[in-house]
Protein backbone atom coordinates (compact mmCIF):
# COMPACT_ATOMS: atom_id res chain seq x y z
CA UNK A 1 0.00 0.00 0.00
CA UNK A 2 1.51 3.62 -0.90
CA UNK A 3 2.76 5.57 1.79
CA UNK A 4 -0.25 8.38 1.73
CA UNK A 5 -0.40 11.44 3.25
CA UNK A 6 -3.78 11.01 4.32
CA UNK A 7 -3.34 7.60 5.56
CA UNK A 8 -4.89 8.12 9.33
CA UNK A 9 -2.77 5.53 10.79
CA UNK A 10 0.38 6.65 13.21
CA UNK A 11 3.56 6.48 11.57
CA UNK A 12 6.49 5.06 13.17
CA UNK A 13 8.49 9.02 12.08
CA UNK A 14 5.40 10.71 13.66
CA UNK A 15 5.43 9.44 17.23
CA UNK A 16 7.79 12.01 18.60
CA UNK A 17 5.98 14.69 17.06
CA UNK A 18 2.63 13.27 18.02
CA UNK A 19 3.71 13.36 21.50
CA UNK A 20 4.65 16.69 21.00
CA UNK A 21 1.08 17.71 19.97
CA UNK A 22 -1.01 15.73 22.32
CA UNK A 23 -3.32 17.62 24.58
CA UNK A 24 -2.17 16.89 28.00
CA UNK A 25 -5.27 17.60 29.98
CA UNK A 26 -9.50 16.90 28.74
CA UNK A 27 -9.95 20.61 28.83
CA UNK A 28 -7.31 21.27 26.04
CA UNK A 29 -9.02 18.09 24.16
CA UNK A 30 -10.37 20.02 21.23
CA UNK A 31 -14.35 17.80 20.18
CA UNK A 32 -15.52 14.72 21.07
CA UNK A 33 -17.89 16.52 24.24
CA UNK A 34 -19.88 13.41 25.13
CA UNK A 35 -17.31 11.26 25.09
CA UNK A 36 -15.20 14.19 27.30
CA UNK A 37 -18.38 14.80 29.31
CA UNK A 38 -18.77 11.35 30.41
CA UNK A 39 -15.21 10.45 30.65
CA UNK A 40 -15.04 14.12 33.46
CA UNK A 41 -17.64 12.32 35.60
CA UNK A 42 -15.88 9.24 35.54
CA UNK A 43 -13.25 10.47 36.72
CA UNK A 44 -14.50 13.16 39.16
CA UNK A 45 -16.48 10.74 41.19
CA UNK A 46 -13.31 8.12 41.45
CA UNK A 47 -11.64 11.07 42.60
CA UNK A 48 -13.71 11.51 45.38
CA UNK A 49 -13.80 7.63 46.00
CA UNK A 50 -10.16 7.53 45.96
CA UNK A 51 -10.09 4.62 43.84
CA UNK A 52 -9.38 3.64 40.56
CA UNK A 53 -11.73 4.86 37.52
CA UNK A 54 -13.80 1.80 35.73
CA UNK A 55 -12.18 0.20 32.84
CA UNK A 56 -12.55 2.35 29.74
CA UNK A 57 -13.22 0.54 26.26
CA UNK A 58 -12.57 3.86 23.48
CA UNK A 59 -13.93 2.50 19.25
CA UNK A 60 -13.59 4.51 16.44
CA UNK A 61 -11.41 5.13 13.09
CA UNK A 62 -7.74 5.50 13.55
CA UNK A 63 -6.69 9.02 14.50
CA UNK A 64 -9.01 10.41 16.44
CA UNK A 65 -7.45 10.54 19.70
CA UNK A 66 -8.11 7.23 21.50
CA UNK A 67 -4.66 6.80 22.37
CA UNK A 68 -4.70 10.44 23.45
CA UNK A 69 -7.74 10.05 26.07
CA UNK A 70 -5.77 7.22 27.17
CA UNK A 71 -2.66 9.45 28.27
CA UNK A 72 -5.24 12.01 29.42
CA UNK A 73 -7.16 9.88 31.52
CA UNK A 74 -3.62 8.71 33.63
CA UNK A 75 -2.79 12.22 33.93
CA UNK A 76 -6.10 13.40 35.39
CA UNK A 77 -5.74 10.78 37.56
CA UNK A 78 -2.64 11.73 39.09
CA UNK A 79 -1.67 7.50 37.52
CA UNK A 80 1.01 6.06 35.70
CA UNK A 81 0.28 4.80 31.81
CA UNK A 82 1.52 1.45 30.83
CA UNK A 83 1.62 0.85 27.08
CA UNK A 84 0.91 -1.81 24.84
CA UNK A 85 -0.87 -3.53 21.89
CA UNK A 86 -2.95 -6.55 21.01
CA UNK A 87 -0.50 -8.20 18.57
CA UNK A 88 2.99 -7.20 20.62
CA UNK A 89 0.88 -9.66 23.51
CA UNK A 90 1.89 -12.76 22.08
CA UNK A 91 1.85 -14.93 25.13
CA UNK A 92 0.20 -15.49 28.46
CA UNK A 93 3.56 -15.39 30.03
CA UNK A 94 3.50 -11.54 28.42
CA UNK A 95 0.05 -10.03 29.61
CA UNK A 96 0.79 -12.23 33.40
CA UNK A 97 4.10 -10.36 33.43
CA UNK A 98 2.43 -6.64 32.46
CA UNK A 99 0.01 -7.34 35.21
CA UNK A 100 2.18 -8.36 37.81
CA UNK A 101 4.45 -5.50 37.87
CA UNK A 102 1.28 -2.81 37.62
CA UNK A 103 0.99 -0.55 40.61
CA UNK A 104 -1.62 0.47 42.77
CA UNK A 105 -3.66 3.03 40.50
CA UNK A 106 -1.81 2.50 37.60
CA UNK A 107 -3.68 2.61 34.03
CA UNK A 108 -3.12 -0.44 31.06
CA UNK A 109 -3.82 1.06 27.85
CA UNK A 110 -3.83 -1.68 25.70
CA UNK A 111 -4.13 -0.52 21.76
CA UNK A 112 -5.59 -2.78 18.65
CA UNK A 113 -7.18 -4.39 21.72
CA UNK A 114 -9.29 -6.45 19.30
CA UNK A 115 -5.99 -8.45 17.97
CA UNK A 116 -5.18 -9.92 21.43
CA UNK A 117 -5.44 -13.86 21.48
CA UNK A 118 -8.65 -15.54 23.06
CA UNK A 119 -6.20 -17.54 25.10
CA UNK A 120 -4.47 -14.29 26.33
CA UNK A 121 -7.67 -12.47 26.73
CA UNK A 122 -9.36 -14.81 29.51
CA UNK A 123 -6.31 -14.10 31.55
CA UNK A 124 -7.81 -10.57 31.51
CA UNK A 125 -11.11 -11.47 32.94
CA UNK A 126 -10.66 -12.37 36.51
CA UNK A 127 -7.77 -9.46 36.55
CA UNK A 128 -10.34 -7.03 35.41
CA UNK A 129 -13.16 -8.26 37.96
CA UNK A 130 -11.48 -9.05 40.87
CA UNK A 131 -7.45 -7.91 40.22
CA UNK A 132 -6.19 -11.52 40.45
CA UNK A 133 -4.31 -13.52 38.19
CA UNK A 134 -5.11 -17.25 37.59
CA UNK A 135 -2.10 -19.21 36.83
CA UNK A 136 -2.02 -22.90 35.82
CA UNK A 137 1.00 -25.07 37.31
CA UNK A 138 1.43 -27.96 36.09
CA UNK A 139 -0.10 -30.29 33.14
CA UNK A 140 -2.87 -33.35 32.97
CA UNK A 141 -5.20 -34.26 36.24
CA UNK A 142 -2.14 -32.69 38.46
CA UNK A 143 -2.43 -29.12 37.22
CA UNK A 144 -3.58 -26.62 40.15
CA UNK A 145 -4.39 -23.44 39.42
CA UNK A 146 -2.62 -20.64 41.96
CA UNK A 147 -4.09 -17.19 41.93
CA UNK A 148 -2.24 -14.05 43.27
CA UNK A 149 -3.86 -10.71 43.99
CA UNK A 150 -2.74 -7.73 41.95
CA UNK A 151 -3.55 -3.80 42.15
CA UNK A 152 -6.49 -2.11 41.67
CA UNK A 153 -5.55 -0.69 37.97
CA UNK A 154 -8.25 0.71 35.01
CA UNK A 155 -7.72 -1.14 31.68
CA UNK A 156 -8.22 1.39 28.85
CA UNK A 157 -8.85 -0.37 25.50
CA UNK A 158 -8.78 1.04 22.34
CA UNK A 159 -9.77 -0.38 18.99
CA UNK A 160 -10.96 0.28 15.61
CA UNK A 161 -13.22 -2.79 15.16
CA UNK A 162 -15.72 -3.35 18.14
CA UNK A 163 -16.91 -6.27 16.48
CA UNK A 164 -14.08 -8.36 17.11
CA UNK A 165 -14.43 -8.04 20.51
CA UNK A 166 -15.77 -10.80 22.26
CA UNK A 167 -18.86 -10.32 24.60
CA UNK A 168 -17.36 -11.38 27.66
CA UNK A 169 -14.47 -9.14 27.11
CA UNK A 170 -16.44 -6.44 26.31
CA UNK A 171 -19.23 -6.26 29.15
CA UNK A 172 -16.37 -5.89 31.61
CA UNK A 173 -15.75 -2.59 30.71
CA UNK A 174 -17.72 -0.07 32.70
CA UNK A 175 -17.50 2.65 30.32
CA UNK A 176 -17.78 1.97 26.15
CA UNK A 177 -17.91 4.87 24.22
CA UNK A 178 -16.88 5.64 20.33
CA UNK A 179 -15.30 8.99 18.84
CA UNK A 180 -16.88 10.23 16.26
CA UNK A 181 -15.45 12.40 13.03
CA UNK A 182 -14.78 15.83 13.95
CA UNK A 183 -16.52 18.69 12.87
CA UNK A 184 -14.41 21.35 10.42
CA UNK A 185 -14.61 23.71 12.85
CA UNK A 186 -13.12 21.27 15.78
CA UNK A 187 -10.33 20.57 13.49
CA UNK A 188 -9.58 23.96 12.74
CA UNK A 189 -9.49 25.09 16.01
CA UNK A 190 -6.67 21.88 16.51
CA UNK A 191 -4.36 22.63 13.31
CA UNK A 192 -4.39 26.53 15.35
CA UNK A 193 -2.86 24.93 18.50
CA UNK A 194 -0.92 22.46 16.44
CA UNK A 195 0.38 25.64 14.76
CA UNK A 196 0.89 27.85 17.86
CA UNK A 197 2.97 25.02 19.43
CA UNK A 198 4.99 24.01 16.21
CA UNK A 199 5.25 27.88 15.65
CA UNK A 200 3.69 28.00 12.51
CA UNK A 201 2.46 31.62 11.40
CA UNK A 202 -0.87 30.39 10.17
CA UNK A 203 -4.09 32.34 8.67
CA UNK A 204 -7.38 31.72 9.63
CA UNK A 205 -8.41 31.07 6.53
CA UNK A 206 -5.61 28.64 5.83
CA UNK A 207 -6.38 26.58 8.75
CA UNK A 208 -9.81 26.34 7.32
CA UNK A 209 -8.94 24.99 4.29
CA UNK A 210 -6.52 22.17 6.30
CA UNK A 211 -9.52 21.39 8.13
CA UNK A 212 -11.32 21.04 4.84
CA UNK A 213 -9.39 18.21 3.57
CA UNK A 214 -8.07 16.20 6.64
CA UNK A 215 -10.96 13.85 6.11
CA UNK A 216 -12.11 15.15 9.51
CA UNK A 217 -9.50 13.59 11.76
CA UNK A 218 -6.90 15.29 13.72
CA UNK A 219 -4.17 12.94 12.44
CA UNK A 220 -4.43 14.04 9.33
CA UNK A 221 -4.93 17.84 9.56
CA UNK A 222 -1.42 17.62 11.83
CA UNK A 223 0.14 15.87 8.75
CA UNK A 224 -0.75 18.22 6.11
CA UNK A 225 0.00 21.28 8.30
CA UNK A 226 3.74 20.29 8.49
CA UNK A 227 3.77 19.70 4.82
CA UNK A 228 2.12 23.30 4.02
CA UNK A 229 4.61 24.65 6.66
CA UNK A 230 7.08 23.37 4.30
CA UNK A 231 6.29 24.54 1.18
CA UNK A 232 5.30 28.03 3.12
CA UNK A 233 9.27 27.84 3.65
CA UNK A 234 10.24 27.14 0.29
CA UNK A 235 7.72 28.60 -1.40
CA UNK A 236 6.93 31.71 0.54
CA UNK A 237 7.80 33.56 3.36
CA UNK A 238 7.31 30.94 6.32
CA UNK A 239 3.41 32.02 6.62
CA UNK A 240 1.00 30.18 5.78
CA UNK A 241 -1.30 31.79 4.38
CA UNK A 242 -5.17 30.85 2.35
CA UNK A 243 -2.84 31.27 -1.10
CA UNK A 244 -0.21 29.24 -0.20
CA UNK A 245 -2.49 26.53 1.25
CA UNK A 246 -3.77 26.15 -1.87
CA UNK A 247 -0.88 25.58 -4.06
CA UNK A 248 0.57 23.11 -1.53
CA UNK A 249 -3.03 21.18 -1.67
CA UNK A 250 -2.13 21.10 -5.71
CA UNK A 251 1.06 19.58 -5.40
CA UNK A 252 0.05 17.34 -3.10
CA UNK A 253 -2.78 16.54 -4.79
CA UNK A 254 -5.40 16.53 -2.12
CA UNK A 255 -8.68 17.59 -3.52
CA UNK A 256 -11.22 19.84 -1.64
CA UNK A 257 -12.82 16.63 -0.23
CA UNK A 258 -9.59 15.47 1.01
CA UNK A 259 -9.38 12.73 -1.72
CA UNK A 260 -5.81 11.89 -2.91
CA UNK A 261 -4.95 10.59 -6.48
CA UNK A 262 -5.81 7.02 -5.37
CA UNK A 263 -9.14 7.50 -4.47
CA UNK A 264 -10.01 9.27 -7.58
CA UNK A 265 -8.42 6.71 -9.43
CA UNK A 266 -10.26 4.42 -7.95
CA UNK A 267 -13.26 6.02 -8.34
CA UNK A 268 -12.68 6.99 -12.46
CA UNK A 269 -11.80 3.01 -12.88
CA UNK A 270 -15.29 2.52 -11.68
CA UNK A 271 -17.27 5.11 -13.30
CA UNK A 272 -14.90 4.57 -16.74
CA UNK A 273 -14.52 1.13 -16.91
CA UNK A 274 -17.31 -0.86 -15.08
CA UNK A 275 -20.30 2.13 -16.02
CA UNK A 276 -20.10 3.15 -12.38
CA UNK A 277 -20.75 -0.49 -11.16
CA UNK A 278 -21.87 -2.70 -9.89
CA UNK A 279 -18.33 -4.36 -9.57
CA UNK A 280 -16.95 -7.11 -7.70
CA UNK A 281 -14.26 -6.48 -5.20
CA UNK A 282 -12.30 -8.93 -6.92
CA UNK A 283 -12.78 -7.09 -10.67
CA UNK A 284 -12.03 -3.89 -8.92
CA UNK A 285 -8.46 -5.54 -6.96
CA UNK A 286 -7.93 -6.59 -10.29
CA UNK A 287 -8.28 -2.95 -12.01
CA UNK A 288 -6.63 -1.15 -9.60
CA UNK A 289 -3.41 -3.54 -8.72
CA UNK A 290 -4.58 -2.86 -5.17
CA UNK A 291 -5.60 -5.95 -2.31
CA UNK A 292 -9.58 -6.38 -1.99
CA UNK A 293 -8.53 -6.02 1.86
CA UNK A 294 -6.67 -2.54 1.03
CA UNK A 295 -9.80 -1.27 -1.01
CA UNK A 296 -12.14 -2.16 1.83
CA UNK A 297 -10.37 -1.54 4.68
CA UNK A 298 -8.17 1.67 3.46
CA UNK A 299 -9.53 3.33 0.66
CA UNK A 300 -13.93 2.48 1.20
CA UNK A 301 -14.90 3.81 4.46
CA UNK A 302 -14.10 7.73 3.82
CA UNK A 303 -15.77 7.16 0.47
CA UNK A 304 -18.80 5.15 1.58
CA UNK A 305 -18.76 8.18 4.38
CA UNK A 306 -19.19 11.14 2.11
CA UNK A 307 -21.29 9.09 0.18
CA UNK A 308 -19.07 8.60 -2.88
CA UNK A 309 -19.87 4.76 -3.44
CA UNK A 310 -22.22 2.30 -2.24
CA UNK A 311 -22.08 -1.68 -1.08
CA UNK A 312 -24.89 -3.27 -2.63
CA UNK A 313 -25.14 -7.40 -2.56
CA UNK A 314 -24.19 -7.26 -6.68
CA UNK A 315 -20.72 -5.09 -5.88
CA UNK A 316 -19.62 -1.39 -5.79
CA UNK A 317 -21.33 1.46 -7.14
CA UNK A 318 -20.67 4.77 -7.53
CA UNK A 319 -23.15 7.45 -6.61
CA UNK A 320 -24.42 10.70 -8.12
CA UNK A 321 -21.92 12.44 -6.14
CA UNK A 322 -18.85 10.72 -7.42
CA UNK A 323 -19.48 11.42 -11.39
CA UNK A 324 -20.11 15.00 -10.12
CA UNK A 325 -17.19 15.31 -8.01
CA UNK A 326 -14.72 13.83 -10.75
CA UNK A 327 -16.70 15.52 -13.58
CA UNK A 328 -19.50 13.70 -16.41
CA UNK A 329 -16.55 11.11 -17.34
CA UNK A 330 -14.06 11.21 -14.40
CA UNK A 331 -11.41 12.13 -16.69
CA UNK A 332 -7.90 12.90 -15.75
CA UNK A 333 -8.94 11.20 -12.28
CA UNK A 334 -10.89 14.58 -11.58
CA UNK A 335 -7.68 16.85 -11.37
CA UNK A 336 -9.80 19.68 -12.21
CA UNK A 337 -11.34 19.20 -8.64
CA UNK A 338 -8.52 19.81 -6.78
CA UNK A 339 -8.89 23.21 -5.70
Amino acid sequence: MPDRLINPQLKDEEKVLDLTLRPRKLNDFVGQDRVKNNLNILIEAAKQRLEPIEHVLLYGPPGLGKTTLANIIAREMGANIRTTSGPAIERAGDLAAILSNLEDGDVLFIDEIHRLNKSIEEILYPAMEDYALDIIIGKGPSARTLRLDLPRFTLVGATTKLSHLTSPLRDRFGGVWRLDFYTAQDISHIVNRSANILDIKLTDQAAHEIAKRSRQTPRIANRILKRVRDFAQVKGNGQVTHELCLESMELLEIDRLGLDEIDRRLLSIMIDKFAGGPVGLNSLAASTGEEMATIEEVYEPYLMQIGFLTRTPRGRVATPAAYEHLGASGLENGQENLI
